[in-house]
């Protein structure tokens, strides 16, 4: 978790166990019913630090960043 998603859930980290062949949105869907205060944000995610849509299928090892929406120059 970055930002404001590690100040929400109270922790940068999290494992959580998924079937194979899972899309990003799977999972993301997995943790916000872990997190549910995550529910009332416009949340976006990377997989192995590149910006994905969800619909990307996660391996086993993959590493999921869950932040909001970020801006800047």
């Amino acid at each position: 978790f970055f930002g404001a998603t590690a100040e929400i859930v109270g922790t940068h980290r999290t494992e959580i166990l998924l079937m194979p062949s899972v899309t990003a949105n799977t999972a993301l869907n997995e943790i916000k019913e872990k997190f549910p205060k995550l529910g009332n944000h416009i949340l976006h995610c990377a997989v192995n630090e590149k910006y994905v849509s969800g619909d990307e299928i996660l391996n086993d090892g993959d590493e999921l960043a869950i932040f909001t929406a970020v801006s800047g120059g």
